[in-house]
């Protein structure tokens, strides 16, 4: 998820299990702090595009070493303060903070790899967009509401985080009745794999890819479209291409980490490579040129991604269905 969001939920996390044995700015303080950690992989470089890509989230996402991570922060944040007697009550607190970040980061599509160093697997559910207002707001108003009444801040940032947590399993629902909707009437019967996923901000309106041997079909489906047939755009991909390149590094990480979701298209003497689980309608959030011989290091393509267009016309497909 975004970093405000993460923020929220580690404020609201380290304030419920704080209670009023410390003051409330502090446990929002730290909470908040600890809820950034994970994320602070970004500031490393992995060699490449597509290395930094499939980094993100992994080992600082990883629930064993977070895990191994917490009594340490927890030690220094006790130690700053010099609230040796809150040591364990720190401990569960971040925790818990720690925790939670990455178990929120794999609702999502993008790819976290919450086993390691047992698995290398990158989870996704898919069943929430990046950036979800009615996801974080709970979180936010309530935060605000406990800073201005500490009195109440134990039960805001309790119902801030229920309402958050029904809405995540809200739309897991709401995936998996769409996704059995999907899979009923298939465009084509040869389909390899089928990812559905909420478009910007919101699980009202879902993106469906379907990938075949020769492409991929790509639809949308509003939840106030029940009876409606899902009208899909087909884009075709020459599959020998796949299959030529299938060991090539940089695509076979991209292969790995999108779960077979990817495109992959010649242009002159380079390889256009598309993760097409995160975009829309051929506005893709992750595009490299790569060389078929590896001898030049993957080079993330300029996103042409108008959130605006893509927003308007979103606007437009749900008041059609409306």
């Amino acid at each position: 998820m975004d970093s405000l969001s993460q923020i929220c939920l580690g404020a609201g996390v380290a304030t419920l299990v704080m209670g009023r044995k410390v003051p409330v700015k502090q446990a929002v303080l730290w909470g908040a702090v600890a809820g950034t950690l994970p994320d602070l992989d970004v500031l490393f470089d992995a060699g490449d595009a597509i290395a930094n890509m499939v980094s993100h989230r992994a080992h600082s996402h990883a629930l064993f070493y977070l895990a191994l991570v917490s009594p340490f922060v927890a030690w220094l944040i006790s130690a700053i303060h010099r609230q040796s007697a809150l040591f364990p009550r720190w401990w569960m607190a971040i925790g818990l903070v720690l925790l939670t970040h990455p178990l929120l980061d794999v609702m999502t599509i993008y790819g976290t790899r919450l086993g390691l160093p047992f698995t290398d697997t990158p989870f996704g559910v898919g069943s929430i967009f990046i950036i979800d207002p009615l996801y974080t707001l709970p979180l936010l108003f309530a935060l605000i509401f406990g800073l201005f009444r500490p009195q109440w801040s134990t039960r805001a940032a309790a119902c801030g985080l229920g309402l958050s947590s029904v809405y995540l399993i809200w739309s897991v629902s709401a995936q998996q009745w769409i996704a059995t909707v999907v899979k009923a009437e298939l465009p084509v019967p040869a389909a390899k794999a089928v990812l559905v996923t909420p478009t910007p901000f919101n699980t009202i309106l879902w993106r469906v890819l379907i990938m075949t041997e020769q492409g991929y079909y790509e639809g949308f489906y509003s939840i106030f479209n029940r009876g409606s047939a899902i009208q899909y755009q087909f884009f075709p991909e020459d599959n020998s291409l796949r299959q030529q390149y299938a060991t090539q590094p940089d695509v076979a990480r991209i292969a790995a980490f999108s779960h077979g979701f990817y495109s992959l298209q010649r242009q002159d003497n380079k390889l256009i490579l598309t993760d097409l689980r995160m975009g829309l309608r051929q506005n893709y959030a992750f595009t490299f040129e790569v060389t078929p011989d590896t001898s030049a290091p993957a080079e993330a393509l300029p996103r042409s991604y108008d959130m605006g267009t893509t927003v308007r016309w979103m606007q437009q497909q749900l008041v059609a269905a409306d």
